[in-house]
């Protein structure tokens, strides 16, 4: 019996209720983020177990492979739970019931860097050119569309969008294709960014052609001294917040991700703050049941306090962030006392950062926690 028997043996178990208690097919609902989030766990279960087998000789007898099946799918069982409990429970939100509504858009500087993400060069787009209403006969923006896996169908857009018979504005399938910013125009088949020019036409690096939905979960509590007491400065309460820094950017974030077609914002920001915050692709069972108990706790109730147009360096003339930000905030910290953060998913570190002018954070994610800063009536 192989490593690759055993693998699929894992993935067909997936489906089973006599291994998970759970089948998936009862629960067509998970995304297909979440599906693969599973199967990327058995692999590296797989992986990390197979290596420590190898070194003491365990792999030889089709024994030691069955033990490796059992651990693989207690493993995974864990982790397809959670899943469905996150989702569950985001349905059911008080956060749930805010609207859509329309917010303002900023001038966008981080989206018309020069470098793309290190691979290519914009067109220079200075501030009074960016709006396009103002006209520009030698705009020639760079074309570029990084190239996809398409093993996976549906996680990313066609190459060409002019080839596609998207339905933009709209909710198209299960992906929301509409924009909190309101009615964005299509110029012959392509989007356009509402924001303005970018110096870069095409996809860039982003998987959907128009807005590419995400959501933030900005985790508050107020800083104190080693006395117990509220930190003060200029006769206002401190806040702190939980950043994570990316791996792709090396920069400092507020922990959040992609809404994936068929769920919410908020199931989002519990899903990704479980991930790169409290490392739950990691964990064990037992881990998992008591990150489940916290993040009930923490995520009980919340603010959102934005939804709209993100700058964002991998944004392009026809594709761009949107994001709904959350503030789950601790206001006696007891809350977050027996929370422990260890990076995971997308993120190499995890600290608790105080909220102060003197961030520099990932795309628009300083605005963001400059709103949660004014809705506390905090320092800053």
């Amino acid at each position: 019996m192989s490593v690759n028997s055993v693998w699929t043996s894992c993935s067909a178990a997936l489906s089973c209720d006599a291994v998970s208690g759970v089948s998936v097919k009862q629960h067509g609902h998970l995304t297909p983020l979440q599906l693969n989030t599973l199967n990327h766990s058995i692999q590296q279960t797989l992986h990390t177990s197979t290596l420590h087998a190898s070194s003491r000789g365990m792999m030889q007898n089709s024994q030691a492979y069955g033990t490796l099946y059992i651990y693989s799918c207690s493993r995974i069982a864990g982790l397809l739970k959670l899943a469905i409990w996150v989702r569950a429970k985001s349905r059911h939100s008080p956060i749930e019931s805010l609207g859509r509504f329309k917010m303002a858009i900023p001038l966008h500087v981080k989206a018309r860097q020069a470098e793309y993400q290190g691979k290519v060069k914009r067109f220079p787009v200075p501030d009074e050119k960016v709006p396009w209403s103002v006209a520009w006969a030698e705009y020639s923006p760079v074309d570029y569309t990084v190239e996809r896996d398409l093993s996976t169908p549906g996680q990313q857009d066609a190459q060409d969008a002019k080839g596609s018979a998207l339905q933009y504005n709209a909710l198209d399938g299960r992906v929301d294709r509409r924009s909190y910013t309101g009615e964005y125009t299509v110029v012959r088949g392509v989007p356009m960014n509402p924001a303005g020019r970018t110096g870069m036409a095409g996809r860039g690096l982003l998987r959907r052609w128009g807005p590419n939905h995400a959501a933030d979960a900005i985790v508050t509590r107020w800083k104190r001294t080693e006395e117990g007491t509220v930190l003060i400065s200029d006769g206002k309460a401190v806040l702190e917040f939980v950043a994570i820094r990316r791996k792709d950017t090396d920069t400092w974030a507020v922990p959040g991700g992609k809404v994936e077609p068929g769920e919410t914002a908020l199931a989002t920001s519990m899903r990704e703050f479980a991930e790169e915050a409290m490392n739950s692709l990691e964990a064990s069972s037992n881990e998992l049941e008591e990150t489940k108990q916290l993040i009930e706790k923490l995520f009980h109730s919340g603010t959102q306090v934005y939804a709209g147009y993100v700058d964002d360096p991998r944004n392009t003339d026809n594709a761009w962030m949107e994001t709904v930000a959350f503030n789950f905030h601790d206001e006696t910290g007891e809350a977050f006392s027996r929370i422990k953060l260890q990076a995971g998913d997308d993120a190499g570190a995890v600290k608790w950062t105080e909220l102060s002018k003197s961030l520099d954070l990932y795309a628009s994610h300083t605005q963001l926690v400059q709103e949660v800063v004014k809705l506390r009536n905090a320092a800053w």
